[in-house]
C-alpha cells in the first residue's frame, strides 16, 4: 500500500483535482450550452465546449483512481464496502462519461443545422436542448451513485477513524442530503445545486486534511 503519507497525500490530491476539473469543466461548458440560442454560435465557441468537456471527462479518470486507490485501505477493513464503493464510482464516472457524449455530440448537430436551412435549425436546436438534458440527467444520476458510494465510505471511515470523527460524521450527512438534492432535480425540484454544498465543502476539507494530515496513522497502520 505504500507510505502512509505518500497515499494520503496522492488520495487528497485527487479529491481535490477532480473537484477543480469538474467545476472549471462545467462552467465552461455552461458558459456555452447555458445561453437560449446556443446553436448559433457553436461554430465560434466550439474550442470552448470541447475544452470544457475534456475537463469533465479527466474527473472521471479522476474519480475511478480515487476508488482504485481506496480499495486496498478499504479492503482490509471490510471487503464489501470496498467493493460497494468502488462499483458505485465506476458507475459514476460510466454516466458522467455519456454525459459529456452527449454534450459534444451538439457541434456535428449544430453544424449541420446550420447549413442545412431554417427549417432543419428548428429540428438541430430540438437535438440540441435534448443532448443538454441528457447531461444533465445522467450527471443527477451519477451523483446519485456517488452519494450512495460515499455513504459507505464515510460510515467505515466513521468506525475505523482513518479519519477524525467529525469529518466522517460531516461526509455521512453530506452525501445523505447530495442524494436528496439529485432525487429532487430528477423530479423537477431544483435544490440539487443548494443541497450539494455540504458534500462538496466535505470533498473539499477532506482533500486538504489528506494533503497535511494524512490518515490517522493507527487505523492506516492496521489497515496494512
Amino acid at each position: 500500500m505504500g507510505s502512509r503519507k505518500a497515499y494520503s497525500r496522492l488520495i487528497g490530491a485527487l479529491f481535490l483535482a477532480g473537484f477543480a476539473f469538474y467545476g472549471v469543466g462545467f462552467g465552461l461548458v455552461t458558459s456555452v450550452v447555458g445561453t437560449p440560442d446556443f446553436l448559433t454560435t457553436i461554430s465560434a465557441r466550439h474550442t470552448t465546449l470541447v475544452l470544457g468537456a475534456f475537463l469533465m471527462l479527466l474527473n472521471s479518470v479522476v474519480d475511478v483512481g480515487k476508488g482504485v486507490l481506496f480499495f486496498p485501505i478499504l479492503e482490509n477493513h471490510s471487503k464489501r464496502t470496498a467493493q460497494a464503493y468502488l462499483a458505485t464510482m465506476i458507475v459514476e464516472v460510466i454516466l458522467l462519461a455519456v454525459g459529456v457524449l452527449c454534450l459534444l455530440m451538439i457541434i456535428p448537430v449544430a453544424r449541420q443545422g446550420v447549413e442545412a436551412g431554417q427549417a432543419s435549425l428548428a429540428f438541430a436546436k430540438a437535438l440540441g436542448s435534448l443532448a443538454v438534458q441528457s447531461n444533465a440527467m445522467a450527471y443527477q444520476i451519477a451523483e446519485m451513485s456517488l452519494g450512495l458510494g460515499c455513504v459507505f465510505l464515510c460510515s467505515l471511515l466513521l468506525r475505523t477513524r482513518l479519519v477524525p470523527r467529525f469529518l466522517s460524521i460531516w461526509g455521512l450527512i453530506g452525501y445523505v442530503i447530495l442524494m436528496a438534492g439529485t432525487i429532487a432535480e430528477i423530479f423537477g425540484v431544483h435544490i440539487g445545486l443548494l443541497l450539494s454544498i455540504p458534500g462538496g465543502l466535505f470533498e473539499l476539507v477532506l482533500g486538504f486534511w489528506l494533503l497535511i494530515k494524512g490518515f490517522e496513522p493507527e487505523a492506516y497502520d492496521q489497515a496494512s
